[in-house]
């Protein structure tokens, strides 16, 4: 080989080997409502699905209409409150939650825009509910040990620390109450005085619409099942699918316009919120280059994925939005996925996050029901 053309091809080949830092294109981006914080509380659930059904507002009649994940949260929390206390204290308790609580909440209270109730006190003040939690689980522990016969008051005080904290809950027929812009326990929504199900019934959306698809070997595929994981306190019910299949449907939704509500573990030290990306590198050493160089990554099987599960290193501990897809330079894609941390955060409040790590670390999704690709709508009989 002639020298000089010999060392063009070392030149070439050393280029070719050298890591690239990340240069993203759009794909795909769905609109949905400005990225906000959840501040010092463990409510990504409420965020991520509340900023899901903002979504599909926006989709359904072209209004952008801001709700109020904090109405979602009150609301909850009586129902782990009595789902707690009813099964004597062997149930979770905690800040924690997954997308079927906002639509089981949304089910038996109706919605709010966030004017109508910030959750919050002081409106200036930032959520913090590290002291609001430590209260509420107390009396809930104290009803369980003493049972309710012997401290009869325990809903009377529940209900009083969350007025105490969030605001004022009407327990009568509930609605929210007095100090948030509401006039007479009524809502002023467009010159109308609604309730919070009348509100509800406003923004067109269907509730029975949401269904929620994940992927487990341990159970069988086209049907549902009860997750067991901790959050799911209330039984949720999922759609198991092929893991092939899963990722395709997620596809399919963000194609044709639809985002999704999504379940994943962010406690991978490939998962940085301060860079907004999320990727399993093929090898571990290129763990900490790969957050800022792009670098090969791990091919994710239906097994790996399950004994990771099963293992507890991979736990459903946040809930996000994916709104949208990108691609590197070289061709790998990655979706794009509100979080709830401020816009500070990640790539000005969003993570990019690969197929891979959806592939291996995403619990679930939630998205509409006529996202599903045909085979799957099909399979499932919805």
């Amino acid at each position: 080989m002639n020298k000089s053309i010999f060392y063009v091809a070392i030149l070439l080949f050393g280029c070719a080997g050298f890591s690239q830092t990340y240069e993203f294109h759009t794909i795909k981006d769905i609109e949905a409502m400005p990225v906000i914080s959840q501040d010092k509380t463990g409510t990504c659930w409420s965020f991520s699905t509340t900023s899901f059904l903002e979504a599909e507002i926006i989709r359904l009649t072209g209004k952008k209409i801001d709700l109020s994940e904090m109405y979602n949260v009150r609301n909850t929390y009586l129902d782990k409150a009595e789902n707690y206390v009813m099964r004597q204290g062997k149930a979770q308790f905690s800040e924690g939650g997954l997308s079927h609580d906002v639509i089981n909440s949304a089910r038996k209270y109706g919605v709010v825009p966030e004017s109508n109730f910030t959750g919050k006190t002081n409106p200036n003040s930032k959520y913090n509910h590290e002291k609001m939690v430590a209260e509420l689980e107390k009396i809930v522990k104290k009803a369980v040990a003493e049972t309710p016969k012997n401290y009869p008051n325990w809903k009377a005080d529940y209900a009083k620390v969350l007025d105490t904290y969030m605001g004022k809950f009407n327990e009568s027929d509930k609605i929210v109450s007095s100090q948030q812009a509401i006039d007479n326990n009524k809502i002023n929504y467009e010159g109308k005085s609604l309730t919070p199900k009348q509100f509800l019934a406003t923004t067109k959306l269907n509730l029975d619409d949401y269904v929620t698809i994940s992927s487990f070997t341990n159970e069988p595929f086209y049907t549902n099942f009860i997750l067991n994981i901790p959050d799911n306190f209330a039984n949720g019910n999922y759609y198991n699918l092929p893991l092939d299949e899963f990722i395709q449907n997620i596809d399919n939704a963000l194609d044709k316009g639809y985002t999704l509500a999504l379940d994943t573990d962010n406690s991978e030290r490939t998962f940085s919120g301060e860079e907004g990306i999320a990727v399993i590198p093929e090898d571990e050493n290129d763990s900490d280059t790969i957050l800022t160089q792009i670098k090969p990554e791990k091919k994710i099987s239906p097994e790996y994925r399950q004994a990771e599960f099963e293992n507890f290193d991979t736990v459903d501990d946040h809930l996000m939005h994916i709104v949208g897809k990108v691609a590197d330079q070289k061709g790998n894609q990655y979706y794009k996925v509100k979080n709830s941390w401020g816009k500070q955060s990640g790539r000005d409040g969003f993570v990019y996050m690969s197929v891979p790590y959806v592939r291996l670390k995403a619990i679930s999704v939630m998205l509409h029901k006529d996202g599903l690709i045909k085979k799957t709508k099909s399979s499932l009989g919805v």
